[in-house]
């Protein structure tokens, strides 16, 4: 770990704001990996010379640690708050009314986790983070290639999340009073039991359970603790590299037609049969694919929505622009749209994020309209 981390880890004369006091009823719970986003601008060559993909997103090993330094010391380095999860909540609470997204995961005691805290603050996103002593908030190493990014992360304190911190009084009363729950896949890594924590409860209550499968290699690595989680939800989200993952790990090989891989997710056992499933994939410029199958007939509906259309020389930043779509959906699921308008809302946001820098959105803040 590059020295300017380790030494900021219990700073002296830092104040701290990472939890929340919960006396409030949040609408939607999300819990994901929070990150601090280390975003530089790189070539192929850089790229090439870490053995990574543009577009993919990975796990460091030992050999990609070296990327984080050289970030830092990259005089246009952009610090963002990044985790995919944490964007979209920051996403739905930037449509949402005050106090709606409460969001989970794990940091450490440093300035960066403070940074992220800042971020959050400034859309009105309550956290009720783990905090640990001894290990540093995770971070991302976002390599900007043109509109082509990489993600390469090291998840450090993300690592040590326990579904104990969500059953803490306080904790679990919120989700208690929650309607809406939205995990980050890449919590699949980390601790599948918090999911399946919260899962459980979600079908229990009859709430509305939505998973992100947030990168290729989460249906390729961690296809136990997936399908395990999918029996509980009630959305799926992904866009279409993921979907081809999926298909590539679970035998469907053969199928490269989105909607047909959708209808292999939709389809599957699920604990809460009152609702049906839906699955969404995006697929960059191209018409978001949504999936339903109608438990009551055991039929299938397939639906197709154009996205918005932007100016390429408009494009600032995609990083995080699935992060956003996620986040517009959601807010309008809270909201109470249909389905078609919750795409809508969430290809807007992500029109709106694409032309800022990093995962964020402008302010003032702007207003979704039909």
């Amino acid at each position: 770990m590059p020295p300017l981390f380790t030494s900021l880890i219990n700073p002296r004369n830092t104040r701290l704001f990472h939890t929340t006091t919960l006396k409030m009823t949040y609408q939607l719970i999300a819990l994901g990996n929070p990150l601090l986003d280390i975003q530089f601008n790189v070539d192929k060559a850089y790229l090439d010379k870490y053995d990574l993909k543009e577009n993919d997103a990975i796990l460091v090993e030992e050999k990609h640690m070296p990327i984080f330094g050289e970030g830092l010391a990259n005089p246009n380095v952009k610090l963002v708050a990044g985790g995919a999860a944490q964007n979209s909540a920051r996403g739905a609470q930037y449509i949402l009314p005050p106090k709606s997204v409460l969001y989970f995961g794990a940091v450490g005691k440093d300035v960066y986790a403070d940074k992220l805290t800042e971020a959050n603050n400034k859309y009105g996103l309550d956290t009720a983070y783990q905090v640990l002593d001894d290990v540093p908030t995770g971070k991302c190493a976002a390599l900007i290639n043109g509109n082509n990014r990489s993600l390469a992360t090291d998840l450090s304190a993300c690592n040590h999340f326990k579904p104990a911190h969500l059953q803490k009084p306080e904790n679990w009363a919120s989700i208690e009073k929650a309607s809406y729950f939205y995990i980050g896949g890449f919590h699949l890594t980390v601790s599948p039991e918090a999911i399946e924590l919260l899962g459980k409860h979600a079908a229990k209550e009859n709430k509305t359970f939505v998973v992100n499968f947030s990168a290729p290699f989460i249906p390729e690595f961690f296809k136990a603790p997936l399908d395990n989680t999918l029996k509980y939800t009630d959305i799926v989200i992904a866009n279409e590299s993921e979907a081809a993952a999926y298909a590539k790990s679970h035998g469907l090989e053969n199928t490269t037609d989105v909607v047909e891989i959708a209808k292999a997710i939709a389809a599957l056992p699920k604990v809460n049969t009152k609702k049906d499933r839906t699955v969404i994939f995006t697929q960059g410029t191209e018409e978001t694919v949504a999936v339903t199958y109608v438990q009551a007939t055991k039929e299938y509906k397939v639906q197709k929505f154009p996205v918005h259309v932007l100016d390429s020389k408009l494009i600032e930043d995609t990083n995080g622009a699935g992060d956003a779509f996620a986040g517009g959906f959601i807010a309008g699921l809270v909201q109470g749209k249909d389905l078609a308008g919750s795409i809508d809302q969430g290809q807007w946001l992500a029109k709106l994020s694409i032309q800022e820098v990093g995962p964020s959105f402008p302010f003032p803040k702007q207003t979704y309209t039909n």
